[in-house]
This record gives structure tokens, C-alpha cells and sequence, in this order.
């Protein structure tokens, strides 16, 4: 088992670089395409060479009792669609400690820029960088320019987004996840905004894979990380196989279209 920050950084992000699933959903919102069998959805994401999954404290208990995988990073910011008009106030539901009593190998947090409770999750983020220090458990920021009141700098090509980068780093997280900003021009100012590792999300699932796979072909070449991508792929035919082909481009250095052909050709 990994011992100091760096070995479990590098057990989730080999070479700097990683393939982690989100399948944390299910507290938002249920039913979720995808989600329904779990203990499935899981064996193929970890067969397909996934090298995190992100999960509440609940199914990561089970899941690392199940699977014996030491690639889980614990979600501890919740919210639900029934919030009304606080829908979008992640609050904290579990501790870095608990995590790592549970099995995780890291911790995650949400902050959603411009929300009107933004400074709580601000304050609820800093608080699990603080825990998490001491036992040199890597931590992720979940950070999206989302909120009514958020106010994009002129100029700004990213949209907030670089700030959600800088913010993370602020803040004292190893790891971000942020929107992709369109091209990778602008997102070349993302990742040289903050020196940690950046994760592109993947969005709601639409299109085909092989633009997604595009998408993260560029976000790689201007000094991305790799993904922190769910739908694209717990609500695909195959899971396996969409893990499988991001691995290809974001590991193994392959073109999207080369990848692709791990799907199939979608």
C-alpha cells in the first residue's frame, strides 16, 4: 500500500497522468442511466484500466470490500435536485479520516463558483485539504464557474474556468477537475494557471465518443492531465471499452480516431 503523498498520487495519476470515473451521481439524482448495477459498472471500469473511481463514503465501503481495488477516492460533497433553489450547495458529509478508514486512497470536494453558498463550499474545501495533509491523502477540487453570481473577468477566454483552476491549487488540492473550455488555446491558460495535475469533466452524454475523445486528445496536448469523466461513460453500451479507449489516448499517447476503434469506430 502506498505511504506518503507522492506514492498514492502515483497510484491514481501514473506519470502525472489519469483516467478516473465519477459514480457519484446517484446522490444527486436516481434513477441514473448506468447506475443501476453497481457491482458490475465497477469490475468493467476497473477492467477497462480505469486508475481512480470517485464515490460517496457509502458505495466506496462496499465496492473496496468487494473488489480489494486500492483506486477509490472518496466524494464528500452532496446535494440533491429536490434542493430547490440550494441545489447547487454541496455540503460536507463525510471527513478525510472517515475516508481513509473506509478505503480510500484520496478525497474529493465540490465548489461550484458564482452559487450563493459559495463561500461555504469554499470553507467546506479548505477544511478537507486541512484534514487531509496530515494523512498525505491526495485531495481532488471539483470546481465549476456555474453560479448566478459569478463574474467572468474581461478578456477571460476561459470563462471562469482558469479561476476554478487557481482556486483549487489556492486552496491546497493536488488534483482539479473543471469543464473543458472549448479549444486548446484557451485551455492551455487552464492548465498553466495552477501546477497540479487538470482533469476535464465530460459533460452530459451526447454526440459521439470520438469527439469526446478528440476533446480529450486536445486537452492532453495543451498540458491536461487526463479525465474525471462519468456519464460518457457509465451511461455508454460499454463501459469497459469507453475506459479502455480514454486510457489509449491519455496513456498510451494514441489519436482519437486510433482509439476509437476500441469501440468500434463510434
Amino acid at each position: 500500500m502506498a505511504d506518503t503523498l507522492e506514492d498514492r498520487l502515483a497510484r491514481i495519476l501514473p506519470g502525472g497522468r489519469g483516467v478516473w470515473i465519477p459514480l457519484d451521481h446517484g446522490a444527486s439524482n436516481y434513477p441514473e442511466q448506468g447506475l443501476q448495477d453497481m457491482d458490475s459498472l465497477v469490475q468493467n471500469i476497473i477492467t477497462g484500466g480505469a486508475d481512480a473511481i470517485v464515490l460517496h463514503k457509502g458505495p466506496l465501503t462496499h465496492h473496496a470490500d468487494t473488489t480489494g481495488w486500492h483506486g477509490f477516492v472518496c466524494h464528500v460533497s452532496a446535494s440533491t435536485v429536490h434542493g430547490g433553489v440550494r441545489d447547487q450547495h454541496k455540503v460536507s458529509v463525510a471527513t478525510a479520516e472517515e475516508c481513509w478508514q473506509r478505503g480510500a486512497m484520496g478525497v474529493s470536494g465540490q465548489v461550484n463558483l458564482g452559487d450563493v453558498a459559495e463561500t461555504e463550499m469554499i470553507e467546506s474545501l479548505g477544511r478537507l485539504t486541512t484534514e487531509a495533509f496530515p494523512l498525505a491523502m491526495p485531495v481532488l477540487g471539483m470546481v465549476y464557474p456555474r453560479g448566478p453570481n459569478l463574474k467572468v473577468s474581461e478578456g477571460d477566454s476561459t470563462m471562469g474556468i482558469a479561476h476554478a483552476a487557481r482556486l483549487a491549487w489556492e486552496l491546497g488540492c493536488d488534483v482539479v477537475k473543471v469543464p473543458w473550455v472549448g479549444s486548446p488555446e484557451s485551455f492551455r491558460e487552464v492548465t498553466q494557471a495552477a501546477p497540479i495535475p487538470v482533469l476535464i469533466a465530460g459533460g452530459p452524454s451526447g454526440g459521439t465518443f470520438l469527439e469526446t475523445l478528440q476533446t480529450v486528445e486536445d486537452s492532453i496536448a495543451a498540458g491536461g492531465a487526463g479525465v474525471c469523466m462519468g456519464r460518457q461513460v457509465f451511461a455508454s453500451d460499454n463501459p469497459q471499452s469507453h475506459v479502455a479507449a480514454l486510457r489509449a489516448v491519455i496513456h498510451d499517447g494514441v489519436s482519437a480516431a486510433e482509439a476509437s476503434e476500441l469501440l468500434g469506430g463510434q
